[in-house]
């Protein structure tokens, strides 16, 4: 199976790699998303319910939160990879998505389940090691062998043409091409979750990249200034200073109201949704934007 790839590539790493930070954990708090699939109840039904009449799709439902999860997540990637699309492997973060969670009533993390043809057929919960994930695995596929549409072995991930020139000019560094493809995809499909993310996350790049690098030190002396408070926390973002740039906003939502207070509420949203929605500081930030809003 094709590991999908991040919302942003490689290309922007000299700039700043978002994919990067929008995974970064928490220093001993979370761990990166493992390889798979990423399932949300969007793509639910594609990723899962029909692929699963084509090949075994093995379900992954784990939590940043948890290191046996990414461990073992990593774990059944490789075997995935190994495997050639023989099986797909799906992922699902039960702290974003809890309803899925629920339907397939887990009781703890991590849970794997094997779906084909539509329908759950084995299931574990738990660490395992890499040998009894062997074994699992194998006896899936000579379970299910002949009993699926399947496709040609190794069959090439398929990619739509607009989504592979939107890569493409990503990976040559054309940002403002890319941002015009992903656009369009996403304008034709919004729930489309890799344009979403990369028109999100390179409208970032092109506006912060091209801030003053005074910008913190302005937007201090002149605490009132909204423009330059929205600057400084993007420089802030690029520089990794998370939470400096939420609590910037943050103050600054507390100090104004009407138009102001609402342009200042919809940057600092625009600015959580650059990272994973269970990133503590995240998490934090929002809460903090509710006290500062009632």
């Amino acid at each position: 199976m094709t590991r999908p790839r991040p919302s942003i590539g490689p290309a922007l790493a000299g700039a700043v790699d978002l994919s990067a930070l929008k995974q970064r954990p928490a220093e001993g708090t979370a761990s990166a998303a493992p390889g798979g699939v990423e399932v949300t109840e969007a793509n639910f039904e594609a990723e899962v319910l029909v692929r699963s009449s084509q090949v075994p799709v093995v379900v992954l439902l784990w939590s940043p939160r948890s290191e046996a999860s990414a461990a073992l997540g990593d774990a059944l990637a490789g075997l995935a990879a190994a495997d050639g699309g023989k099986w797909s492997l799906a992922v699902v973060n039960v702290d974003t998505t809890p309803r899925l969670a629920q339907m397939f009533g887990i009781q703890g993390v991590p849970t794997v389940v094997a779906l084909a043809g539509g329908q759950p057929i084995a299931s574990f919960e738990g660490p395992q090691r890499p040998e009894q994930l062997r074994r699992w695995v194998d006896s899936l596929l000579q379970a299910t062998a002949g009993k699926l549409e399947g496709g040609p072995e190794g069959e090439a991930e398929q990619v739509d043409p607009e989504l592979a020139a939107a890569r493409d000019h990503l990976d040559n560094g054309d940002f403002a091409a890319a941002l015009t493809a992903y656009q369009a995809i996403l304008d034709s499909n919004p729930n489309h979750a890799e344009a979403k993310g990369a028109v999100r996350q390179i409208a970032f790049l092109q506006r912060a990249s091209v801030q003053r690098p005074d910008a913190v030190a302005v937007a201090d002396a002149n605490p009132a200034d909204i423009e330059a408070a929205f600057a400084a926390a993007d420089v802030e973002i690029l520089q990794q200073q998370v939470s400096a740039a939420f609590n910037r906003l943050i103050a600054l939502v507390k100090r104004t109201a009407g138009d102001e207070r609402t342009a200042v509420r919809t940057r600092l949203i625009e600015l959580f949704d650059l990272f994973d929605p269970a990133d503590p500081e995240v998490v934090a930030g929002r809460r903090n934007l509710a006290n500062a809003l009632y």
